[in-house]
């Protein structure tokens, strides 16, 4: 056996570390490090609860919206707040603005370049790959930056600026949208869905949220395998055997995506189980965060979050990472597009999965439809705005009480708890998407879902950076500056 440490990574948002044991030209362990401490949990210790949305779109940069959302939802249960239609459809826009721009950033700039790398430059796809996806000189990553640049314009209407907007509050969005700033908002998104049907599909929104099979999926890929990113990519999933790497838990959580003001999600709520095929509520009462392996105190054992802990250990005994370890009634957990689209039921995810499992595939696979899915919302979104009618209502003072606030970041599951006591936070917890797919081993030993997708990928000789390993941690789409906070 040989150990390998891969970290820091490129190409991912934050640092991170893999350690891995190699036997036989593959893994056959891995330990997750996510070494950045910071302490935002601390920090919002005894502010005022509304001082929250100040603080928390400052963990991260590119999920800033994702933050102030879960936030801005907590305090809403807290106060038993409840936005008006505009407020929550203009929240929505917001909010996916950011998660289809993450999107288009980890397809174009973080996970194609690795198909440039001479490892596959056997491949009669190599040269393509490099004209369209080479780091800084790829036309369609440069074309993907310009897209990205004009997209988040949507959000200087919207929300002021971008990122660590603070337009969103519990009762709302603070920014009415007049009849003509609609106009140009859709001209924005038209434009958006533009580039998506020009350079990313090559085809209709509407001919990709069609394709209902994987037999269906296939037979248009074949009609023009290398015309529109899309069916490039498809073509690189067979001959880089995409669909058996990096095999996921099997179990896939999603809090619901884009709530609607008549109740419900565009994207439904629940836990996904391979194992049944099926969509089992969500209970968030069972959710535990266990800091066995963690450089934290861990003297009182796995703890809800609303009772959570984070109290720093920089010298514990057998600790390897700074993340936590949520667990799901004591079950690992996977998150992410994957997992909302299978809990929305869409056909050919379930599909896709169905066959191979999540897997570097249908993770990205699933991320690629949720960008085709999506923008027709946000058009509705928009249509739907009332003239002359309330975006956002008054925000009472906090002083007692437990709030949840729970959303779909562009990365999976995203989670904030705030106890209030006395108009001070009491205690603010935090379980990120990353949190969940990057997590260390539990007190039973069981591996995190990236840990366990890892086992059984191929290091070929010589590799210190190997290609599998690259494929698999970038397929999950990571924020570690997220995962600890």
């Amino acid at each position: 056996m040989t150990r390998l440490l891969v970290g820091p990574f490129n190409r991912v948002e934050g640092d991170l570390e893999v350690t891995l044991d190699i036997e036989a030209g593959q893994v056959s362990s891995a330990h997750v490090n996510a070494p950045m401490y910071r302490g935002f949990e601390q920090i919002l210790q005894g502010k005022n609860p509304h001082d929250a949305l100040v603080y928390v779109p400052r963990i991260c940069g590119i999920c800033s919206v994702s933050q102030s959302v879960a936030c801005a939802r907590a305090l809403a249960s807290l106060g038993g707040i409840t936005m008006p239609p505009n407020g929550q459809h203009v929240t929505n826009v917001i909010l996916a603005t950011e998660n289809l721009a993450d999107h288009i950033t980890h397809f174009y700039l973080f996970f194609m370049p690795d198909f440039t790398r001479p490892v596959y430059a056997h491949q009669p796809w190599h040269a393509e790959a490099v004209q369209r996806f080479a780091a800084q000189t790829g036309e369609q990553t440069r074309a993907a930056i310009a897209a990205r640049q004009r997209w988040f314009t949507l959000l200087g209407t919207l929300a002021g600026k971008w990122p660590h907007t603070q337009s969103i509050e519990p009762g709302g969005s603070t920014r009415p949208i007049e009849v003509a700033e609609r106009i140009r908002l859709l001209a924005k998104v038209r434009e958006f869905r533009s580039f998506l049907e020009r350079h990313l599909f090559a085809a209709p929104l509407e001919k990709i949220t069609a394709l209902d099979s994987e037999e269906a999926l296939w037979a248009w890929q074949a009609q023009d395998p290398w015309r529109g990113d899309f069916r490039l990519f498809l073509s690189m999933v067979q001959d880089a055997a995409l669909s058996r790497l990096g095999p996921g838990p099997g179990r896939y959580l999603s809090y619901g995506a884009y709530p609607q003001p008549q109740g419900g999600f565009e994207f439904g709520d629940g836990v996904w189980h391979a194992s049944s095929g099926a969509l089992a509520p969500l209970d968030e009462r069972v959710i535990r965060e266990d800091a066995t392996y963690a450089w934290l105190s861990d003297t009182a054992g796995p703890r809800h979050p609303v009772e959570g802990i984070t109290l720093p250990d920089a010298n514990k005994a057998d600790a390897y990472t700074w993340n936590k370890a949520p667990r799901l009634a004591g079950e690992v957990i996977e998150t992410g597009a994957i997992a909302r689209q299978l809990a929305a039921a869409n056909p050919l995810v379930l599909d896709a999965v169905g066959r191979h499992g999540g897997t570097v595939y249908t993770r990205v696979l699933a991320r690629l439809l949720e960008l085709a899915r999506v923008v027709p919302m946000m058009e509705n979104w928009l249509q739907q705005l009332q003239p002359n009618e309330a975006y956002c209502v008054p925000t009472p003072a906090f002083t007692e009480g437990v709030g949840i606030g729970l959303s779909e970041a562009a990365r999976g599951s995203l989670g904030h708890w705030v106890v209030a006591s006395r108009g001070r936070i009491a205690n603010y917890q935090i379980v990120a998407p990353t949190t969940w797919n990057f997590s260390p081993r539990d007190a039973a030993g069981t591996p995190g879902a990236l840990e366990q997708a890892l086992v059984g990928a191929p290091v070929q000789d010589g590799e210190t950076t190997p290609v599998a390993v690259q494929h698999i941690v970038r397929s999950f789409d990571p924020c570690m500056v997220c995962t600890v906070h």
